[in-house]
């Protein structure tokens, strides 16, 4: 009969999910998905010493925010199931909750000759590996050297008795077979075979907790929750043949899951596993969501840097996976059709940040105008400027709109005015809060940057490729000379003979009667320069420097479209007061 597809996530509560987590969530998601199946999660908190509060909740928010949503395991306010229903049959599923499952399952393993008591102190343990060391060898508890060592195979059945009885820091063993070959498939690695005296004798279940280890809480959850297909990282490729003994331990061969092993996720420069340590070199997150320790220690979270959910779920699907074809752009739905573990490949996958903001940027450009703006404004009342869905209630309250939908004195915007930025600007953005630091000057005088916190040339120093080294007096508000105009710009674009062609371009644009139109401005401020026959890249710069703060920026006519001849008339006056002609 075949089986339906059941498949599960099972992370530990040991602190923040790292993105390589949430790869193994979201191919397991499509893979449920893909086959009409179910998606479970399951807490493993067996681990008792290595528990974090908040780490639980913060898991299944950051899936919730990816939009990988389990069918079982979590109710509808994201809180874990641990009573059973309908929809979990299975519960709890948050396995410090299942304790008097796992014992049971652990003496039947011994009862059937399959495992052992094991009686061994920390301090014996560690006397065996020292006199390892000694010889430059490495201890394995093994078929070998578990008869030299204090377990119910060599203690006389009284004393095992006894020390069951009275202690309370024994542990069971799996007995691993001497010399048996191991004969696995892996459903992305192929066919593996392993010799069992390669391997040592595991800890399945612990009394001072009474917790089982993941070797033998895994196998017993995942059959009782019905798995088919154990889909997670290859740091679990090792334990394998272990699964796969306890699978025929227990009799549940016919049962057992499939396995996939999925590859790590590298980090960008170098060899290794992505880590936090790298992101926090080369400045990029690897969670999804912000996470604050214990300490107050804050780390990045994708969420909270500006990333669409959408963005990062289709970056983290084609790390390690391909359609076979040379497309990138998917949404979730058509991950769905698409997936499959069969191309899914075995090396590991060099993480790209670029290519993490590239993903965002698609996205961004695919928003329309109107999401965007919506997004942005939360952004903008931020930084202090006020934007009113009703203009007229606005007028009421004294504000004076010029053409576009602006009152560049006291701050407050339409969200038409908002649209039309976030229209002709969206090209430049990768995050919405860039938005802000491209086109701050549409909503802010540069007489009034520092006020509100804008530093001028900001879109030009985090660009990509800055074609200029920027100069360290910009980034200080006390900088008598310049600011808050960039210092640079001024050295290089401010000069005596160009001021008074800049204030008279600022009379022709105060006099301009043709049609206020971005395209009519321009015409007539180009044409205007020409007549005159003056340099227009000069003329051009000192002007953007004194309406921006900087020479770099969105074109002129872009600029005083927006803000308006009263403001364009005001900002040419201050640069003039401020940096003289």
């Amino acid at each position: 009969m075949e089986r339906r597809t059941r498949v599960r996530f099972a992370p530990s509560p040991t602190g923040p999910l790292h993105m390589g987590g949430v790869r193994t969530a979201l191919y397991n998601y499509l893979y449920a998905k893909q086959n009409g199946g179910d998606f479970i999660i399951r807490i493993e908190d067996t681990d008792s010493n290595r528990f974090v509060p908040g780490a639980e909740e913060y898991i299944i928010e950051a899936l919730n925010w990816c939009g990988i949503i389990p069918d079982e395991g979590v109710d509808s306010n994201g809180k874990v199931v641990e009573t059973p229903s309908e929809r979990h049959p299975h519960a709890p599923y948050r396995q410090s909750q299942r304790k008097p499952i796992y014992r049971k399952y652990a003496e039947q393993l011994i009862e059937n000759g399959y495992a052992y008591y094991a009686f061994d102190s920390a301090e014996e343990l560690a006397e065996a590996r020292a006199k390892a060391e000694a010889t430059k060898d490495t201890f394995i508890y093994n078929q070998v050297s578990r008869m030299s060592m204090r377990n119910s195979l060599t203690l006389p059945k009284e004393e095992v008795d006894r020390l069951l009885e009275e202690t309370t820091d024994w542990t069971i063993r799996f007995k691993m077979p001497s010399d048996t070959v191991v004969k696995m498939d892996d459903l992305i690695r192929g066919h593996i075979e392993v010799n069992t005296d390669t391997l040592d004798d595991k800890v399945l279940w612990k009394r001072a907790d009474e917790l089982p280890t993941y070797h033998l809480a895994n196998i017993v959850d995942d059959h009782l929750m019905e798995i088919s297909e154990v889909i997670r990282g290859e740091e679990w490729l090792p334990s394998l043949p272990l699964h796969y003994m306890l699978y025929k331990a227990f009799g549940w061969e016919e049962t057992m899951p499939r396995f996939a092993h999925l590859s790590l996720l590298l980090k960008p420069i170098g060899n290794g596993k992505l880590s936090k340590r790298d992101g926090d070199k080369m400045g990029f997150p690897v969670f999804p969501l912000l996470w604050t320790n214990s300490e107050g220690e804050t780390s990045r979270g994708y969420r909270e840097d500006g990333y669409f959910p959408e963005a990062f779920v289709n970056m983290l699907a084609m790390l390690g996976w391909n359609p076979g074809d040379d497309r990138e752009m998917f949404t979730m739905e058509e991950l769905v059709e698409a997936f499959s573990l069969d191309k899914v490949q075995k090396a590991g996958a060099k993480f790209n940040p670029e290519k993490a903001k590239w993903y965002n940027r698609e996205y961004l450009r695919m928003k329309s105008d109107e999401e965007l703006t919506d997004l942005l404004v939360p952004v903008l009342e931020d930084h202090g400027i006020n934007i009113v869905e009703c203009p007229k209630c606005a007028l009421t309250a004294g504000a004076e709109f010029n053409v576009a939908g602006g009152d560049l004195e006291k701050h407050i915007f339409t969200k038409e005015y908002v649209q039309s930025v976030v229209a002709f600007t969206k090209e430049r953005a990768t995050f919405v809060s860039d938005f802000w630091t491209i086109a701050s000057y549409l909503f802010v005088a540069p007489r009034d940057f520092e006020r509100f916190g804008i530093k001028a040339g900001a879109a030009v120093e985090q660009a990509a490729e800055q074609k200029r080294p920027v100069d360290p007096r910009a980034k200080v508000y006390d900088d008598t000379l310049t600011a808050p105009y960039l210092a640079k710009d001024v050295d290089k674009f401010w000069k005596p003979e160009i001021v008074e062609m800049v204030m008279k371009v600022g009379g022709f644009i105060k006099g301009f009667a043709g049609e206020w139109t971005v395209e009519e401005v321009e015409k007539g401020i180009e044409e205007f320069i020409k007549g005159n026959e003056w340099p227009m890249g000069k003329v051009m710069n000192a002007i953007r420097l004194a309406l921006a703060g900087s020479a770099s920026g969105l074109g002129i006519a872009d600029i005083v479209a927006r803000i308006g001849k009263k403001e364009t008339a005001a900002r040419l006056e201050s640069a003039v007061s401020k940096l003289g002609n």
